[in-house]
């Protein structure tokens, strides 16, 4: 994806707000428009308001209720945007780039746990309600919190509540019956981590077909976005290296060391720095 100018200049300035300040909804929109020129959000923005409008009227004053609140927003959310809306997954969300593109999902009903979580935690939160999203490693889930308590949502499997064995066994599936969960996996997710895990199975699927040139377009734009975050310096530097655009790579790579990461990464990274240093000699 190669943004327009203006797009540059939205998702740059985006870059230098702090997360609170960062509209998850908004950036998601703006990174969708780019992929679709001359389309008008609009029509989606309303969609959304629309999405928030009958969530607040299914769930009532109910949502207030001391015990039963919880309960309320969490059939809320799952009534209305999983099955009025049919919002979900589908087993080939992983193979198609539109189910990464938020104007995509919202007309097919269809795409990643991440674009599908970005739309519950948009409608919630307009509404005043805790949620975040969570950065369990299989995909992406929402945790609502209302009075002392907490549920686990699933947005790509119908909004359905996850309890801790449902977890538990979803993670295994992935990452191997002897690999246990820790804390980390449950974990809440910002808003500049939660987009930039929406653009990487664009950047994996690139990848994927050796375009190198697309992958690296994609980490362009999610720099944009999220400057400050040392580990997308590396794949640029990487992808640029592996492009032959030996300036640009080293360029990158000491952005990347100037931001930090681990002692063994920033070994290995430096060792790269001192190859391709030698190239320019």
């Amino acid at each position: 994806m190669r943004p327009s100018p203006e797009t540059c200049r939205r998702l740059n300035a985006i870059g230098k707000l702090g997360d609170d300040a960062l509209g998850l909804t908004e950036t998601a929109l703006i990174l969708a428009a780019a992929e679709r020129p001359g389309c008008d959000v609009a029509p989606y923005e309303r969609h959304l308001e629309k999405l928030t409008d009958d969530v607040a009227a299914y769930a009532g004053k109910e949502a207030e209720h001391p015990r039963r609140g919880l309960a309320m927003r969490a059939d809320a959310l799952r009534q209305i945007i999983a099955r009025r809306y049919g919002y979900g997954g589908c087993d080939d969300a992983y193979e198609d780039f539109e189910y990464g593109n938020l104007i995509r999902v919202i007309d097919r009903r269809r795409g990643l746990p991440e674009l599908l979580g970005i739309i519950y935690i948009h409608v919630a939160r307009a509404l005043g309600w805790r949620i975040d999203g969570l950065d369990f490693p299989p995909r992406l889930l929402v945790r609502l919190e209302f009075g002392g308590e907490r549920l686990i949502l699933d947005p790509f499997d119908g909004g359905i509540e996850r309890q801790p064995h449902h977890l538990r066994d979803l993670y295994k599936a992935v990452s191997g019956a002897h690999v246990e969960m820790t804390p980390g996996h449950f974990a809440a997710i910002n808003n500049r981590a939660l987009l930039i895990r929406s653009r990487k199975n664009a950047k994996v699927l690139n990848l994927r077909s050796e375009n190198l040139e697309g992958a690296l377009d994609e980490i362009r734009t999610m720099l944009m976005f999220a400057p400050d975050v040392a580990t997308l310096w590396r794949e640029s530097g990487i992808l640029n290296a592996r492009l032959d655009r030996v300036n640009e790579a080293i360029a990158a790579l000491e952005e990347f060391l100037a931001h930090g990461g681990s002692d063994a990464t920033h070994y290995r990274t430096s060792i790269l720095l001192q190859e391709l240093r030698s190239r320019l000699n």
